[in-house]
């Protein structure tokens, strides 16, 4: 955890810590952030871990957290810092936008989901808007989370053959690793298709990889 500490300029209405793995992506949002003059960058974390205790020892205003981070993943950071502070304005900052992990991110009580290729002002917009209270989630991305939490969920076995059909295996394949019959390996693959409301092995591998049930 690095401590970064305020300059001399008029006392900045926005503390914000900024935590990423990815330490050009960390010193980038931090010189963008700090040049703001309703801004400042009071510490950053490299992993989810430092992002609990940097959030603790320095009680920002808005916290910027990246999903996938090591130690500790985002959304565990997210839930740690709730438990202490339900009230806490957690921006999600991430390269992803699969459905599981808005879901995830929104269920752990984040306040803002933006992607790290959005536009320096919507960056800004978003810190402001969360520390003035807003929830700030985009349009599109609460319509993906509306359609995927509308779907039936997966079992685990359906899983488990979605994530073998994936990675190219055939139903012999698929079977012969799990121990069970093509004609069950056939049955599981009708009900995901349903549940996904696809027509296709190819189709079903594109959702499931869209929504975050998958990895490729």
């Amino acid at each position: 955890m690095n401590s970064v500490p305020t300059d001399e300029r008029s006392p900045p209405t926005i503390r914000v810590l900024v935590a990423d793995d990815h330490v050009t992506v960390r010193e980038g949002l931090a010189a963008i952030i700090h040049r703001q003059i309703d801004m400042t960058v009071v510490g950053e974390a490299s992993t989810g871990v430092e992002t609990v205790s940097a959030w603790c020892t320095l009680r920002p205003d808005v916290t910027l957290v990246d999903l996938r981070m090591p130690i500790l993943d985002g959304v565990g950071a997210i839930e740690q810092i709730r438990r202490q502070a339900p009230d806490a304005r957690i921006i999600v900052l991430t390269t992803f936008d699969t459905d599981l992990e808005i879901s995830q991110a929104i269920r752990a009580g984040a306040k803002g989901y933006i992607l790290k290729d959005a536009q320096r002002d919507e960056l800004l917009n978003t810190i402001r808007r969360v520390h003035a209270g807003e929830t700030c989630i985009p349009a599109a991305l609460v319509a993906k989370l509306a359609a995927g939490m509308s779907s039936e969920s997966l079992t685990a076995r359906e899983l488990e053959v979605l994530s073998m059909l994936a990675r190219g295996q055939s139903n012999r394949d698929i079977g012969s690793n799990l121990f069970i019959s093509e004609t069950t390996v056939k049955s599981h693959l009708r009900s995901v298709f349903t549940k996904l409301n696809v027509l296709s092995r190819t189709e079903a591998v594109a959702v499931a990889t869209r929504r975050g049930l998958v990895r490729l």
